[in-house]
């Protein structure tokens, strides 16, 4: 392995990415991990202020453009694409982060907290990279054809409960996750021979909007973690950088788990 290989092998430089829900919580420290190794940022939001606000905040760390979007809704993934294809002719990294939670108990669970849930978390991510698959296709081909060449790359955030089951009663989340562990492999297997790798990170408990226990009770859920820590950008950021980079190009279909140990203490 050469120096300048080794100093390379995690670098972003030149590349494009989109990360949906890029502007708050997990989607922004991958997204502000991309920026400060080398990437083009996209990052989109349903709320278009906090959007633009974050895009502006984020943009010390390098390029970083913001394009509000309702993912939940088929003409806001339509506008998504529109829009960006209008500014770049590839996309070198698809981060499918948006998504949405609910919990009721079972019998009470409504249909609306089902179909919500698993548009954004399940459906949405396989329209949005369908969407987009030529502008994947073109960042592989630039790529293979050029040295030093790398994959194109698509990461789907899934979560440790869709690997293993919680106690809250989050029937449509849990079930949307699993989907999308198992959507990976099967998007993988379609993709990779054309030099698109597609891969899943399962985050554990990362202070968020989304996950309130993690981020208002953060001492107390660090007692249920093996490590006795709740997760940080870093631990986020790196291994989205790992898949997202040179380095990350042979792990086909897999999905990382990024959680301290949870998953393997709850048996």
């Amino acid at each position: 392995m050469s120096t300048h290989f080794a100093q390379n092998l995690f670098s972003l430089n030149g590349r494009v990415a989109l990360v949906t829900g890029g502007y708050r919580g997990i989607g922004r420290m991958i997204a502000t991990g991309f920026l400060q190794q080398g990437a083009t940022v996209y990052i989109c939001g349903r709320k278009a202020m906090d959007c633009d606000a974050a895009a502006k905040e984020m943009s010390e760390f390098g390029k970083c453009i913001s394009i509000p979007a309702d993912l939940s809704r088929p003409e806001g993934v339509a506008a998504l694409v529109a829009s960006f294809k209008a500014r770049e002719p590839k996309l070198d990294i698809l981060v499918n982060n948006a998504g949405a939670a609910w919990a009721e108990p079972f019998a009470e669970f409504p249909e609306k907290g089902w179909d919500k849930v698993v548009d954004l978390n399940m459906k949405t991510p396989f329209f949005l990279t369908q969407a987009l698959y030529a502008e994947l296709q073109e960042s592989a081909r630039q790529a293979l054809s050029s040295t030093g060449s790398h994959c194109a790359k698509v990461i789907n955030i899934a979560s440790i409960d869709g690997v293993s089951v919680n106690p809250l009663e989050t029937y449509s989340y849990a079930a949307s996750k699993a989907g999308l562990i198992h959507l990976t492999k099967r998007m993988a297997l379609k993709l990779a021979p054309e030099g698109i790798v597609v891969s899943a990170i399962a985050p554990g408990a990362f202070a968020s909007d989304m996950n309130t226990v993690a981020r208002d009770q953060a001492e107390e859920t660090a007692k249920r973690i093996p490590l006795r820590r709740i997760g940080t950008a870093e631990d986020m950021a790196g291994a989205a950088i790992f898949l997202a980079s040179r380095a990350g190009d042979y792990v086909v279909g897999s999905t990382l788990i990024v959680d301290g140990g949870v998953t393997y203490a709850r048996g």
